[in-house]
């Protein structure tokens, strides 16, 4: 997802746009993998002084509600990248870096789910390890 579209999707899911928004989404395309809300908030900080890390987080679990970004969380950590666009997929994810690689693979083709106890509406298929630069 780029930013254009990414604040069409918010504007079309009945949120208001901000410069703050737009901030926060324009960071995060310029980054190549999964981003710390940490990373995010000390970003804004510096361009809208005392803003909250409570701010930043609603916004970031917004985005993630409404599809715009995806989220994930290890080391205790949530961590947030720019929607894919395209096929389905899943990642395979650098647990230092945070870059991510396609898996193009799903697991969920090999499995026999029982349709009458259990309706599946998503699932979320992540591998971590290491990228050839971080090891």
């Amino acid at each position: 997802m780029n930013v254009t579209k990414a604040i069409h999707s918010l504007k079309s899911s009945g949120y208001k746009y901000t410069d703050k928004r737009k901030d926060i989404i324009e960071f995060l395309s310029e980054r190549d993998g999964y981003t710390p809300a940490k990373e995010v908030l000390v970003f804004m900080q510096e361009k809208y002084n005392g803003l909250s890390f409570d701010t930043v987080y609603r916004n970031l679990s917004l985005f993630a509600e409404i599809g715009i970004l995806e989220a994930s969380e290890w080391e205790g950590e949530k961590r947030f990248r720019l929607s894919c666009i395209g096929s389905h997929h899943h990642h395979m994810i650098c647990l230092t870096c945070g870059k991510t690689k396609h898996i193009d693979a799903c697991p969920m083709e090999q499995m026999r789910l029982s349709q009458d106890d259990f309706s599946v509406t998503s699932h979320k298929f992540e591998v971590f390890g290491y990228c050839k630069t971080c090891q």
